[in-house]
């Protein structure tokens, strides 16, 4: 498009019809408006033509079915020097962000569409002037009007490439996509779908290669692959059939028939008013080759396989493709991961190919340059994980704290990936009340004594009387609220006044449940039955676990036993609740061998098992606690007088 100064649109309009219909121009003057003197007319011709050629950048078509995009952010300020290939916009389209090249060198005059603004496809977006001189006048003059004359309107009929009628069904036609702002023409590298494939809305059912790179297609809407026009590396242009999907399966048959009349070359064009003769576009004939697993320096792989190749680490160069055409699936990617999978020869390898940014360049993507520049962050000081090195988006935001690094997969077995929990998950109410609980003890000053308890005898009683029904915490309990009546100074708490002695011996002992912990009470466990304790233990875990305890039946304990020994827990020690005077740990029972004078061979094996008493050092002393443990061992190396 060119401007010249001095002529308005008319004129121009004028001077286009006269070269359109071969007419003599050699005066420019015959068309400048009737309306000016000689004075201005001469006043016209003493200036000198004064001309600037701004390049348009348009909004790209990025999918098939974009019909308008939003321009996410400029890469590029007014005033900025631009090169041909160098990313100036990210584009937001119907399916996803893309960085926009330029296709030539210039400068980046003006800007028409803003950040967050939208643009339909086709519409210029931005200005560029050829020179740094000439970006006063292209800003200026912008898209007006008046450029909209120096276009001629024409009328353009597709006209059928073929004279066969369309068949009576329901079909839709799938069109070479464009793929990338300077796409013209794609070729099939491999269908995933076969003709009578059932395919749906969103699937990827070919693999296309442009200008850029390998990319999946997608199907725009459910049925079945009638036929396939464009074989596998043939090409086609942009926006001709390469497939034909049908509505219903039965209409398959006619639909074939009329593929066959179909050339996948560009339809004809008839051009009406103005009469302009429009040479007839010559269809593209695309010689037929056989699929081959290489392409080149080109990896066909689908798009989930070299997110998976990346995050695990596998070089996706080296696997050899199972897919269509050799292309390269999750499957193989997880095969190569676990060492089963096979590898391509050295020979047979393709050259991974390389590129070296020129010096001084960061490779970067723009979408990272964006990020980065929003950050204030220094690309130079981010390791790039893209291609060729290239900073990308996600390493920006990683460098940021935006986004946590991928962490590779392990690749030393066939392992499946653990799926661990992240993030914060609030407390229950019950989770609180223990943390709350738990929080309430650190004023209280306690000390720990331990002490080793023989268990054989108590583990042969406990064994006779097992049929019974009695169970092993219930005679525990027995066994501790015995000692505790020999010391009551263990079952006391602390007031500001002095030892609160409780009458009653109460033992609480903590159980496990989903989503916390609770202390069950055997009240009185002193005075009652070991065979009364144990039917009243297992009543009490079970309302435990079923959420039904009452208050009176957790919380009116004088004396708590937490007992891990059914978990091979050797020695470990109990906070002591706020409010009691003592906590009993119980750990697993262990074997041990000992010298025997009455043995044959003056050694012998017996069973131990470790307890530490926590105490509230207010009110109990050492050696009240150690008076206790000698107690217990005593009666557990006894254990008749339990019942």
């Amino acid at each position: 498009m060119r401007f010249i100064s001095g002529i308005s649109s008319v004129s121009v309009g004028l001077l286009l019809s006269s070269v359109l219909h071969g007419n003599d121009i050699s005066n420019v003057m015959a068309f400048a408006p009737l309306a000016l003197t000689p004075q201005q007319r001469h006043a016209n011709l003493a200036t000198p033509l004064r001309m600037a050629d701004p390049i348009q950048i348009t909004m790209p078509a990025l999918s098939s079915t974009m019909k308008e995009g939003r321009v996410v952010s400029w890469l590029k300020s007014e005033g900025d020097a631009i090169e041909a290939g160098e990313a100036i916009m990210v584009v937001e389209s119907d399916k996803a962000d893309m960085d926009v090249e330029a296709f030539e060198d210039g400068f980046l005059a003006k800007i028409l569409t803003g950040e967050g603004e939208t643009a339909e496809v086709g519409a210029p977006v931005a200005l560029v002037a050829a020179s740094e001189d000439e970006i006063a006048a292209v800003a200026a003059g912008g898209v007006s009007d008046s450029s909209a004359s120096v276009v001629v309107e024409e009328t353009v009929e597709v006209v059928p490439s073929s004279s066969a009628a369309e068949p009576d069904c329901e079909f839709s036609k799938l069109d070479m996509p464009a793929l990338s702002s300077t796409m013209k023409e794609g070729k099939v590298v491999s269908w995933l779908k076969a003709e009578g494939d059932k395919v749906e809305s969103g699937e990827a059912i070919m693999v296309v290669e442009s200008d850029k790179a390998d990319m999946d297609v997608e199907a725009f809407e459910d049925g079945y692959i009638a036929a396939i026009i464009t074989e596998e590396g043939e090409s086609a242009q942009v926006g001709t059939p390469v497939a034909l999907i049908a509505a219903e399966e039965k209409d398959i048959p006619a639909l074939k028939a009329y593929a066959a009349t179909l050339s996948g070359g560009p339809p004809a064009a008839a051009v009406a008013a103005p009469q302009v003769d429009v040479p007839k576009a010559a269809p593209v004939v695309a010689a037929k080759t056989a699929p081959s697993s290489s392409s080149g320096d080109r990896i066909v792989a689908s798009p989930l396989a070299k997110k998976m190749a990346q995050e695990m680490g596998v070089d996706i160069a080296s696997v050899a493709g199972s897919g269509p055409g050799g292309r390269i699936t999750v499957a193989d990617i997880q095969a190569s991961a676990s060492g089963a999978g096979t590898k391509k020869s050295v020979s047979a390898a393709p050259t991974k190919p390389s590129w070296n940014p020129a010096p001084g360049v960061i490779a970067a993507t723009p979408m990272a340059r964006a990020l980065a520049k929003k950050s204030k962050i220094d690309l130079s000081s981010i390791q790039g994980t893209g291609e060729f090195g290239r900073v990308t988006a996600d390493d920006v935001k990683i460098a940021t704290g935006e986004k946590k690094p991928v962490r590779k997969a392990n690749l030393s077995g066939p392992s499946e990936a653990v799926e661990l929990p992240e993030g914060l998950v609030p407390f229950t109410g019950m989770q609180r009340a223990v943390s709350n609980n738990m929080v309430a003890t650190l004023g209280c000053p306690v000390f720990r004594a331990s002490r080793e308890i023989e268990m054989d005898a108590f583990n042969e009683m406990y064994q006779s009387v097992k049929a019974k029904g009695i169970t092993l915490s219930a005679l525990l309990a027995k066994a501790v609220a015995k000692a505790v009546e020999k010391h009551p100074i263990i079952n006391s708490s602390f007031r500001e006044e002095g030892t609160f002695f409780n009458k009653d011996i109460n033992i609480a002992m903590a159980v496990s449940i989903d989503g916390g912990l609770i202390t069950p009470v055997l009240k009185y466990a002193n005075e009652r039955d070991v065979v009364d304790l144990g039917e009243n233990w297992k009543e009490l875990v079970a309302k435990a676990r079923e959420g039904t305890l009452s208050p009176d039946e957790y919380n009116s304990g004088t004396f708590v036993i937490s007992n891990m020994g059914m978990f091979g827990v050797s020695q470990f020690d109990a906070i002591l609740p706020a409010g009691l005077g003592g906590i009993l740990a119980v750990a697993g029972t262990q074997e041990y061998i000992v010298p025997c004078k009455k043995s044959v061979l003056g050694m012998k094996k017996i069973s131990k098992m470790t307890v530490t008493l926590t105490c509230d050092h207010r009110q109990i002393y050492g050696s009240d606690a150690a008076l206790f443990l000698k107690t217990l061992n005593d009666i557990m190396m006894n254990p008749a007088s339990l019942m």
